[in-house]
């Protein structure tokens, strides 16, 4: 999941997409998609598969004559420039313009992306998102004076303009711009920063052509003799396969392309932590790392208890891998045989509305107005629903203020974690529907790290309600054995993540080279480390740092983490409580970022600067573990 945002709640006068992240596919509802088809061009996918944009603009045309006012609109900002400190009257009228600017950028750049993702090999659409980009850096640039001058307002006035009506609507948001004192530069250097913004995100628009529409896999044969086109979405459901030698062919297949473009690759990912490097030196901040925290106001050391809580339990790991060896009556144990349910004979299909009434059912105990509207966005089109070429891989959720919250799925029936990827985007785009219906325009777009609670809180009670109506043994042990690969891809996977990237810019900012060697270094040591000395490391596994689309958003996958410990204590807490719990976390979507997020979780229920709930889901591990040795 990871939705892509505008982001107001730092500062004013940013209206800049942020990069996109991905996660998981195939065609049609009633036909059950064989895996033997060939992947469909977006023309031939039936419309009610397909979500419909008209929230946004009823058609691109409605989006040219918006996007021709809202260019007209960005030149307003120069009525307000040199005069911010005049009154607390003109401070609050530039807000709200600035707002008004940015609520038209979102939706606007929202439906470029959304319509981008749908078929990135789309040269319509591609420029319509490179147009959007650069009248949205235009944006950037020309309204850079607003925070510099709100900066420059004495305490003495500014406590005084705090006080005036006018603008009490905006205290908290001007409160979080203060904050960036320290790390605002002047009136050119901030002008030149704004400039760099297209160009800022080049290395990750690079990758993503490169891995969506540039790469082109071959084909595999599937345990059914049929030959598949293999693609980021078929690769997720070969390496489900009971085949081993199925499982392998697609891994080493799958690998062939990024080993042929390894350097490339490589040197688009030196890119994109360079960047965040030189913005945060631009910026005053120590590290990249404390200014990806900063504006969550969450501590390195959050961070890096994580990376130490983690670490402790790695020995339980091992030991699962070890288990899982022995129950698949392996002589050893690779990557690709990480993924295939323990118990392969236990297969899994759901259409896509039988994963819907699925997911609904879970969801019950948050209520009949969060099901009821939900349930009509997922059976409508909210969601884009199957693989076709071109398509983004993976799966996210993206909301605004003014349309639907869309989510994009590469749905595949016989893929029973496409349920759960469905059950998680459905968390974010509540998330972000009770929050545009709950807050103003200025407060509901939630931060970063309290959105991946809302999706992973949402699996939690999908696992719980399927665990609760398994019908027998084998299938407890299937859906336990599920539940501790979830744990071990969410807060294990994630965290070595997190650490790469930690170290990955470490490296940078000490001034060594991140050459394809020096990646490979990096992440081949934490593959020992995370899988321990029992486990068969494939050489091109050295590669996978060059593949995650989540390192192009820096100091973002350990949030997966915290918020996977957090939707695990949560959701103790909502099914074993009565209205109280369920009101407290109701409120905590409808929150957005009307207070800090550690703040907004203190509310839920549960603090991230204690160790208690990752120290809970760890142990949670365990404990799955024993039972899965238990059941047999």
């Amino acid at each position: 999941m990871d939705r892509r945002r505008f982001l107001q709640t730092a500062a004013l006068g940013t209206a800049v997409p942020l990069v996109s992240g991905p996660l998981i596919g195939a065609p049609n509802t009633e036909a059950k998609p064989s895996a033997g088809k060939r992947i469909p061009a977006r023309s031939e996918v039936q419309a009610a598969d397909t979500w419909d944009l008209t929230s946004l603009f009823p058609s691109d045309a409605a989006w040219e004559v918006a996007f021709t006012a809202w260019q007209k609109q960005i030149e307003g900002y120069a009525l307000f420039q040199g005069k911010l400190a005049e009154s607390s009257e003109t401070l609050a009228a530039c807000i709200r313009f600035d707002l008004d600017v940015n609520r038209a950028s979102e939706r606007l750049g929202i439906y470029a992306s959304l319509k981008t993702a749908q078929d990135a090999a789309n040269s319509t659409y591609q420029r319509m998102s490179g147009r959007y980009a650069k009248a949205a850096s235009r944006a950037g640039q020309v309204s850079s004076f607003i925070c510099l001058e709100i900066l420059a307002i004495s305490a003495e006035k500014m406590e005084g303009f705090l006080a005036a009506p006018p603008l009490a609507p905006y205290k908290l948001l001007l409160k979080r711009i203060l904050r960036l004192r320290p790390h605002t530069l002047g009136k050119k250097e901030e002008n030149l920063l704004a400039m760099q913004s297209e160009m800022a995100e080049a290395a990750g628009k690079i990758f993503r052509q490169l891995l969506d529409a540039d790469m082109k896999f071959g084909t595999v044969t599937n345990e059914k003799g049929q030959r598949i086109e293999l693609s980021h979405a078929a690769f997720s459901t070969l390496l489900q396969s009971p085949d081993r030698e199925v499982r392998r062919n697609a891994f080493h297949t799958y690998y062939e392309q990024f080993t042929a473009h390894k350097n490339t690759l490589a040197a688009s990912l030196n890119a994109s932590v360079q960047r965040d490097v030189y913005y945060a030196k631009a910026r005053n901040h120590s590290s990249a790392l404390e200014a990806a925290l900063f504006p969550d106001q969450v501590s390195v050391s959050v961070y890096d208890n994580l990376i130490v809580s983690v670490h402790r339990q790695l020995p339980a790991l091992h030991r699962y891998y070890d288990l899982r060896r022995r129950k698949m009556k392996l002589k050893d144990i690779h990557l690709y045989d990480t993924y295939v349910p323990i118990l392969a004979n236990m297969r899994t299909q759901h259409t896509w509305d039988e994963a819907v009434n699925m997911v609904l059912a879970s969801l019950e105990p948050l209520g009949s107005e969060y099901c009821g509207v939900l349930e009509r966005g997922l059976r409508g089109r909210w969601c884009d629903r199957y693989e076709n070429r071109g398509k983004q891989s993976g799966a996210f959720s993206n909301g605004s203020y003014d349309g639907d919250p869309y989510i994009l799925m590469n749905y595949q029936p016989e893929v029973l974690d496409h349920v759960f990827t469905l059950a998680h985007e459905a968390g974010h785009s509540m998330h972000s529907h009770l929050s545009a219906k709950s807050q103003p325009y200025a407060y509901y777009d939630y931060s970063l790290f309290v959105a991946e609670v809302a999706s992973t809180f949402n699996e939690q009670l999908l696992s719980n309600h399927l665990l609760t109506h398994a019908r027998d043994k084998q299938e407890r042990a299937f859906l336990v054995n599920r539940q501790i690969d979830a744990i071990r891809g969410t807060l294990f996977r994630q965290t070595m993540f997190a650490e790469f990237e930690k170290l990955a810019h470490a490296s940078s900012e000490s001034g060594e080279p991140l050459t394809l060697e020096r990646l490979k270094e990096l992440y081949h040591d934490l593959l020992k480390g995370y899988f321990g000395p029992e486990f068969t490391l494939d050489p091109e596994l050295d590669l996978e740092c060059l593949r995650v689309p989540h390192f192009y958003r820096a100091f973002y996958v350990y949030k997966y983490a915290t918020g996977m410990s957090a939707a695990m204590a949560l959701a103790a807490r909502v099914t074993g409580g009565g209205r109280r719990e369920l009101g407290d976390y109701l409120n905590f979507l409808k929150g957005g970022c009307s207070k800090d997020p550690l703040d907004l979780l203190r509310g839920a229920g549960v603090d991230m600067e204690k160790p208690d709930a990752i120290q809970s889901a760890l142990d949670q591990f365990g404990q799955w573990v024993k039972e899965l040795e238990d059941l047999g």
